[in-house]
């Protein structure tokens, strides 16, 4: 489930009970608020809005950096969904996942995914954006500095920490996000972000499931695109057209131009196929969401078996050409 549509950077206390960020945080997000009323800097497709580097990497720096974990264990020790790195018997090099969650959390749909991969011969990095924050939700906007550009840098710093691994080929790195870590996964492929953050090269592939390709609009500030023409890696989009969360149209819209001149992108929408088609834990389940739509999920594992192989087969066909 994604973060809201209309949203800011997530402006707030590191962590619960730490009152005493308050101020210098509120007097950041002042700084960015009169940073974001500028005009686009010179050069910028007049079509996609985006954030000045300076601004993305002060919005990212509300929530300290994650510690992430350099040991890796096999794929029997994850009795839970936690954070975790995740490799097959061996040396390798192996090719190498990041796993991105929903706005709500790492769960078991996502810890099923490493499963998945490790089976497939593939490390995997089971990324936890939220608890060592505080953090249980971003479904109704960021908490605690996590917001979608926090998640960006989070996700190229795991690039970078698994390409330093000496079982993982750094050639064959990729990140697959869900929902919110989808939509992050927009702007990790995205050339103006991975140059922000300075953190390497970025991933060699990128998967989004249901991710949502809105325009982000914080109140008061700038608004800027999950989506853009500067798309530096192979991207996937996987989506379902009975969507009403993260509606799929949104994303073929503004995708399609963008393939027709010659980013990297490719995207399949199944039909009658609703958000978080591989969340078994919310099955049969429903809400109102930020933007007052009626969001119902059907687990449905048929397209999950369909989503596994199109996922399998982009990565391979991306391994191929490099």
């Amino acid at each position: 489930m994604p973060c809201a549509r209309r949203t800011w950077f997530g402006v707030g206390n590191r962590a619960a009970g730490g009152q005493e960020m308050l101020l210098p945080m509120l007097l950041g997000a002042a700084w960015i608020i009169l940073a974001l009323a500028q005009p686009a800097a010179a050069g910028e497709d007049a079509d996609t809005l985006v954030l000045p580097h300076d601004i993305v990497q002060r919005a990212a720096s509300f929530a300290d950096d994650l510690v992430l974990p350099d040991h890796a264990e096999p794929i029997d020790a994850l009795t839970a969904p936690r954070m975790a790195l995740l490799k097959p018997s061996g040396d390798g090099p192996f090719p190498a996942l990041m796993l991105l969650h929903q706005c709500a959390g790492l769960n078991s749909a996502v810890a099923a995914w490493a499963r998945r991969a490790v089976a497939r011969n593939y490390a995997v990095l089971l990324l936890d954006a939220f608890s060592a924050r505080g953090v249980t939700s971003v479904c109704y906007g960021p908490k605690a500095g996590v917001n979608l550009v926090r998640g960006a840098k989070d996700a190229l710093q795991a690039a970078q920490h698994l390409r330093r691994k000496p079982f993982v080929d750094p050639k064959r790195v990729a990140l697959v996000g869900f929902s919110w870590g989808g939509m992050v996964g927009l702007l990790a492929a995205r050339r103006h972000y991975i140059d922000a953050f300075g953190t390497g090269p970025g991933f060699a592939a990128v998967a989004s499931f249901y991710p949502g390709c809105f325009r982000i609009k914080p109140p008061g500030g700038r608004d800027y695109d999950l989506v853009g023409p500067d798309i530096a890696q192979p991207l996937l989009l996987l989506m379902g057209d009975a969507d009403t969360e993260t509606p799929a149209a949104e994303c073929v819209d503004k995708l399609t131009p963008l393939k027709a001149a010659g980013a990297p992108v490719e995207w399949h929408v199944y039909p009658s196929t609703t958000h978080c088609w591989d969340c078994q834990q919310l099955d049969g389940r429903s809400k109102t969401d930020v933007r007052g739509n009626h969001v119902a999920y059907r687990y449905q594992p048929d397209v999950v078996a369909d989503s596994e192989r199109r996922l399998f087969a982009f990565l391979e066909r991306r391994w191929a050409r490099k």
